[in-house]
């Protein structure tokens, strides 16, 4: 699956330095320079605009840094192995486009319609569009090869569906989730508007020589002629009686 089976430099380097970039974010969180709200997306607020560039770097907790670590490193190698002519402009387009989206959303509790001040960090937004765009990439392209990688998405990732829906809708809750359900939906639409939008871009299905209209090969040509001199019985008329005798037998056949 691989191309000429070497893994590129670039799926190896780019996750690792993501990576980087999310555990520094959350050490400087530890050692308090992200107090309270700041680096967060704060929807609709001036202040929040900040968390666009900033929230994908910050975590709440231990587990919750773990929890999108691996999937960033999993998804971010399958984009840069498979997809490398538009991974740079699939990871920072969505990762920008999902922030926007979250900031414009309006924090509304769907439960009692309450306006609700919320403050969303964590990375989750970008592995709903790494996610969703190499699977409907490979649907979009319909070529064998990224069909395994969405796939394999699906098959390891496919529960993330129940991510883009309010915790509020799904389980009976004392308060409200602190799940972003906002940056998992935001993500997933700008997944999938990507995937269509570079559908054209990268490898497309492979069509061989053979397969063209007006093919014609000299080489071909002449070990068929060479075939039907060395083998001139297989290219006999058979005689009209044998060939009533083949049908015959076929019927009988059929007949069983």
């Amino acid at each position: 699956m691989l191309k000429n089976n070497v893994i590129s430099k670039k799926a190896i380097i780019y996750p690792l330095l993501m990576l980087a970039a999310m555990w520094f974010g959350y050490f400087l969180q530890l050692n308090g320079f992200f107090e309270s709200c700041f680096g967060a997306i704060i929807p609709l607020l001036p202040e929040g605009l900040l968390g666009i560039i900033t929230s994908p770097l910050l975590h709440g907790n231990i587990d919750h840094i773990i929890g999108n670590s691996i999937p960033i490193a999993v998804l971010m190698f399958l984009l840069y192995q498979f997809y490398p002519l538009v991974a740079n402009k699939v990871f920072i387009i969505g990762w920008l486009a999902t922030g926007f989206l979250v900031w414009l959303l309006p924090p509304i509790d769907i439960m009692t319609g309450d306006y609700l001040y919320t403050c969303t960090i964590g990375a989750s937004g970008v592995v709903y569009v790494l996610a969703f765009f190499l699977f409907f990439s490979g649907i979009f392209k319909w070529n064998t090869k990224l069909l395994t990688i969405s796939l394999l998405v699906v098959l390891y990732y496919g529960s993330l569906v129940w991510g883009m829906l309010p915790e509020e809708l799904l389980y009976n809750l004392q308060e409200p989730s602190k799940i972003s359900w906002q940056a998992h939906l935001a993500g997933a639409v700008v997944g999938i508007i990507l995937a269509f939008a570079f559908k054209k871009f990268g490898e497309k299905k492979k069509k061989f020589i053979w397969e063209f209209p007006n093919y014609y090969s000299e080489k071909d040509d002449k070990l068929w002629q060479e075939y039907k001199e060395n083998h001139p019985e297989h290219f006999l008329e058979l005689p009209y009686k044998k060939k009533d005798d083949i049908w015959e037998r076929l019927d009988e056949l059929r007949g069983k």
